[in-house]
C-alpha cells in the first residue's frame, strides 16, 4: 500500500529569481498534480512547508517561493543539483472542467498570481477551452513582481489589468485590485462566468465583497484558502476551522463556503 505521507527525494534542476523575495525552483519529479493543488517540500533536520505549485509538466514541477521562515529560508540556500524532498500532490484543486466554456475572471495579488498561472498556462495554450479571460494582477511595488515574462505574454490573449498599490509604473495602473473589479463586464457574459480570486485574507475578502456588489452570484466565485496546512491529510488538525479541514477540503473552496472560514 501506498504511503501518502512520504516523502521522496527529488533533484532541484534551476533555480530562477521572481523577485527581490520570491525564487521559483524547478524540481524533477513524475508527480501529476491538478491545477491549485499543493505539495510538502521538506529538508530532513529542518522541517516542511506547503507550497502551490506554479507550473508543471511532463518530469517536473515549479515552486514559486517566498522566503518567510526556517524552512523557505533553508530552501533558498539549494542550488541545481541539490536535492528537496517532496510529498503529494494534496488538497482540491481549481474546477476546471467546470470553466470550459465560460468567461473567466482572475483577480490575484502578490504571490497569489503563483496556485493560478499553471491554470492560465492552460487557457493561453488552449484557447478554445474558456470564451475569454479577464486577469487583474496586483502587486505592492514593481519589486514584488513575478512572472515577469508570463505577464507580457498573456497580453496576447488575455484582457488584462496589472496594477501597483501605489507606485507608478509605465503601462501599469495604480491602486489595489478591488479598484478595477468593477471594470470587468460582468454584464455582457450572460451569466456564463466564473470569478476566481487569490491573495493574501484581507484581499480576498474585500475583493469577494467588491466582486458581490458588483452583482456576481456567491456561488460564482472561488478562491484559494491556505491555511496552516501542516500533515496535509487531515490528522494533525491545525488547518481545522470548525468542521472543516482546509488542506482535505480545499485549499480551493467555494466563496459561499469560504466566507465563513474565519478564525
Amino acid at each position: 500500500m501506498e504511503n501518502i505521507v512520504k516523502p521522496v527525494a527529488c533533484r532541484i534542476m534551476d533555480v530562477k529569481r521572481e523577485s527581490l523575495h520570491e525564487y521559483t525552483f524547478k524540481v524533477e519529479t513524475d508527480i501529476k498534480p491538478q491545477h491549485g493543488q499543493f505539495l510538502q517540500l521538506s529538508i530532513p533536520k529542518v522541517g516542511e512547508a506547503p507550497i502551490s505549485v506554479s507550473s508543471f509538466g511532463d518530469g517536473w514541477m515549479d515552486f514559486t517561493i517566498r522566503s518567510v521562515g526556517k524552512v523557505t529560508d533553508e530552501i533558498f540556500n539549494k542550488q541545481p543539483g541539490d536535492t528537496l524532498f517532496l510529498r503529494g500532490a494534496y488538497g482540491k484543486g481549481w474546477p476546471v472542467e467546470q470553466f470550459a466554456g465560460k468567461h473567466v475572471v482572475l483577480i490575484t495579488g502578490g504571490t497569489g498570481l503563483a496556485p493560478v498561472k499553471s491554470m492560465l498556462n492552460m487557457f493561453y495554450d488552449q484557447p478554445d477551452f474558456v470564451k475569454s479571460v479577464h486577469l487583474i494582477c496586483g502587486f505592492k511595488n514593481e519589486e514584488g513582481i513575478i512572472f515577469k515574462s508570463d505577464l507580457e505574454r498573456w497580453k496576447e490573449k488575455f484582457n488584462t489589468i496589472y496594477a501597483l498599490d501605489r507606485d507608478q509604473k509605465e503601462g501599469w495602473s495604480t491602486g489595489f485590485v478591488t479598484e478595477f473589479v468593477d471594470k470587468i463586464p460582468f454584464d455582457s457574459f450572460d451569466g456564463n462566468y466564473a470569478v476566481v480570486i487569490v491573495g493574501p485574507p484581507p484581499m480576498m475578502k474585500f475583493t469577494g465583497l467588491k466582486a458581490v456588489e458588483c452583482g456576481v452570484p456567491e456561488e460564482k466565485i472561488w478562491v484559494s484558502f491556505e491555511r496552516k496546512m501542516s500533515c496535509a491529510v487531515g490528522k494533525c488538525g491545525h488547518c481545522r476551522i470548525d468542521e472543516v479541514y482546509v488542506c482535505l477540503d480545499g485549499p480551493v473552496f467555494n466563496y459561499t463556503q469560504a466566507k465563513y472560514l474565519v478564525d
